[in-house]
């Protein structure tokens, strides 16, 4: 019998309205997200990785419940997310928390860091008065901060440090799903691999699984255990890391990969491709939406738009002209 997903999405749409004129009237739509399917198993790091705009974050929210989609479900935990009353949705909650991108604006400042950090076993109720402070001073040491950081407040506090407490309210729930949109992006890269590394340790003592949100490749290659790449809405290639660093096939990816700074001197004279201005996500191309900034389009691609299908065993992409992709085997929905 196999073991049901943490995490299960089917069809996800999650789609804005464009507005304009004195009135605000609706002339467009932008599809945020665009029938995105994707499982995450326990303990599991997704990462999804992306230009800004492509949709990332929203569906990082989504898939938490922190933004309703307009179409398709979310199960997590068996449970579907946005079926639950308030008060279910409320005790579903401690199960899944989020790291922020900037944790400078993630806190209240007049509150301290510890007082912000115990306000989650508030909502939620949990322990007595002195069993709450225990656990907010134990979570402060795992994260590796002082006992006294907790009377700090935000601007008394570094930004690493400040993550690391950002850390620490999502972990004093003891979830099993953790969201990570861009949580290392606003540090410093000694900071980064810092942070890094404590997240790859806090995953293995609490069996977590995270859904990291990041357009680091050289950060998601470290952390992550499968990529999902997304392009304006819709995933175009997913597969173990290992095996998309090392051979990816969608052209997406490859510009992505191609543009990641090295210290490989025969590779820093190598030329990387030019993708060209990006569209306006209200308008995109017919067929595939990235054929008007591929290098290698067919005729058919204008046409129709490729789904995502298993080219190899855990890997799925969704183009007409990469190898091995022109006549799909299978659609998958994750690994």
């Amino acid at each position: 019998m196999s073991i049901p997903p943490l995490l299960q999405v089917d069809g996800l749409h999650v789609r804005y309205p464009v507005r304009k004129g004195l009135f605000g009237g609706v002339v467009g739509t932008i599809n945020a997200v665009d029938g995105v399917s994707l499982t995450l198993a326990r303990a599991e790091t997704l990462a999804l990785v992306g230009e800004s705009g492509c949709g990332k974050s929203t569906l990082g929210r989504t898939v938490i419940a922190l933004q309703r989609p307009s179409a398709g479900t979310v199960l997590f935990r068996n449970q579907d997310l946005f079926a639950l009353s308030p008060d279910q949705l409320k005790r579903q909650r401690r199960h899944a928390q989020l790291i922020f991108q900037n944790p400078r604006t993630c806190f209240d400042p007049r509150r301290t860091v510890g007082a912000s950090v115990r306000m989650a076993l508030d909502i939620q109720e949990m322990l007595d008065r002195h069993e709450r402070d225990e656990a907010v001073a134990d979570i402060f040491h795992k994260v590796g901060l002082r006992p006294e950081h907790r009377f700090r407040f935000p601007h008394e506090l570094s930004g690493g440090q400040l993550q690391r407490i950002g850390i620490a309210r999502a972990l004093i729930l003891k979830p099993s799903l953790i969201v990570c949109d861009e949580p290392v992006s606003a540090l410093d890269v000694s900071v980064q691999a810092q942070i890094l590394n404590l997240l790859r340790d806090l995953r293995a003592e609490f069996e977590l699984a995270l859904l990291f949100v990041s357009h680091n490749l050289a950060v998601v290659e470290y952390i992550a255990d499968r990529v999902a790449v997304m392009y304006y809405g819709r995933i175009v290639e997913m597969a173990p890391a290992k095996q998309l660093f090392r051979a990816p096939r969608h052209p997406y990816t490859k510009a992505l990969l191609a543009a990641v700074p090295s210290l490989d001197l025969a590779r820093r004279d190598d030329p990387v491709p030019r993708l060209g201005d990006p569209p306006d996500p209200a308008r995109l191309p017919s067929g595939c939406r990235f054929r008007n900034r591929c290098p290698i389009a067919l005729p058919r691609c204008s046409e129709h738009e490729p789904a995502l299908a298993g080219v190899d065993d855990g890997h799925a992409v969704a183009c007409w002209a990469a190898e091995g992709a022109a006549v799909p085997k299978r659609a998958l929905a994750g690994g």
